[in-house]
């Protein structure tokens, strides 16, 4: 794309384009309110680039497909939103432990269930943790803007390429169908990362190979050179399952680490007017841009109120959280639904301060006077 790119896009639109510059080939999945944007964009756009659209059966298939594009050599996306998300979940377990790099958007709307087609939401948040069985590691991000959405959507693809992990994109109705201007930054601009291909020789290649220094192995395109074996069963170094258990805990112990061991590189967070504030808002996602606003009224009434606004959801900042909750007497959370990501705020800063919460999930947003009126209450 041209320098100075500039556009009036939509979110979801941002999602695409963002992926098509982090180097996506392969889309798979099956439209679903409020994201069916992402999906008959890429449907346009891939062919273009020599790239590949599938409309799949259902939701699980969805997932199905961009493992197996992942694991053929393709950068894979899919997209969906709350119901959609919870049929993904056994493969994306799958993905975790097979160590199969893709990015799953979650555009949410009201729940449970078929809930509030239209409508926002932040319901999925614990979803995107804990929604598979089993434990595993995850990397969930959280864009509040247009643009955010496109660079959470490059840094989706080159966290999922760097520690061979699905990573999760968390947006909301709001965010996804909102529309700003936006300047799309020029190819040179963008930091991109792609899987480590094997140096090792056809006979000595081991899929699932790590030593000291590298927790993440290498990562050989399905149907070349390279024969070896994927599983969602416990496996060793060879791919081969295994029901040993000292094998079945270094397997666990290690994807674990990949992500536990580099969360200085994974953290991304935008701190505002936390300097000297008394009272600290977190929230995420389009609930963010109205806690924005509510500090400014806050500032603007003399009331000494700041943001923390984690762009990485999971894993949990805990240091960071940690930190702001040691510098102020009050911390509220402000999301939509009925008290999910503060239940982890609550256990990393409540031997430090008090912590609140300000929800709602009738599927409107949560709105700056709302913020406002819970920082005047605590």
């Amino acid at each position: 794309m041209a320098k100075n790119n500039v556009k009036l896009m939509q979110g979801n639109e941002a999602c695409v384009e963002g992926a098509l510059a982090a180097g996506m080939k392969f889309f798979a999945g099956y439209p679903i309110t409020p994201s069916t944007e992402i999906a008959e964009i890429s449907s346009l756009r891939l062919p273009k680039v020599g790239g590949k659209f599938i409309q799949m059966e259902d939701e699980i298939a969805g997932m199905a497909a961009i493992i197996g594009g992942s694991l053929a050599g393709l950068k894979s996306m899919t997209a969906t939103s709350g119901p959609g998300f919870s049929l993904k979940q056994e493969n994306l377990g799958y993905a975790a432990i097979a160590e199969v790099p893709c990015v799953i958007v979650n555009v949410q709307r009201g729940g449970p269930s078929t809930g509030l087609p239209t409508s926002p939401a932040q319901g999925d948040i614990m979803q995107a943790k804990w929604g598979t069985h089993g434990d595993h590691p995850i990397i969930a991000l959280s864009p509040s803007s247009v643009r955010e959405t496109f660079d959470l959507t490059v840094k989706a693809f080159n966290f999922a390429e760097k520690y061979r992990t699905p990573v999760i994109l968390l947006t909301d109705e709001v965010i996804g169908h909102m529309r700003e201007k936006i300047e799309i930054p020029s190819p040179d601009e963008i930091e991109i990362i792609d899987r480590v291909q094997p140096k090792s020789g056809l006979e000595e290649y081991k899929p699932y190979e790590v030593n000291e220094d590298q927790l993440v192995p290498d990562m050989a395109p399905y149907g070349g050179e390279y024969r070896f074996h994927v599983t969602g069963l416990v496996h060793d170094e060879t791919g081969f399952p295994s029901n040993d258990s000292n094998v079945a805990e270094s397997l666990l112990n290690r994807i674990m680490k990949k992500i536990d061991n580099n969360i200085d590189d994974i953290a991304l967070y935008e701190e505002y007017k936390l300097e000297d504030a008394e009272v600290a808002i977190i929230a995420y996602g389009s609930t963010a841009r109205s806690a924005k606003s509510a500090v400014d009224m806050a500032r603007a009434e003399g009331i000494k109120a700041g943001l923390f606004r984690p762009m990485t959801i999971w894993p949990f900042l805990d240091k960071q959280v940690t930190e702001v909750s040691k510098k102020v007497d009050n911390v509220i959370v402000a999301e939509m639904n009925l008290g999910q990501y503060v239940i982890e705020v609550e256990r990393a800063g409540n031997k430090h301060t008090k912590v609140s919460k300000c929800c709602k999930a009738n599927g409107q947003l949560i709105t700056p006077d709302e913020i406002l009126a819970k920082i005047k209450e605590v």
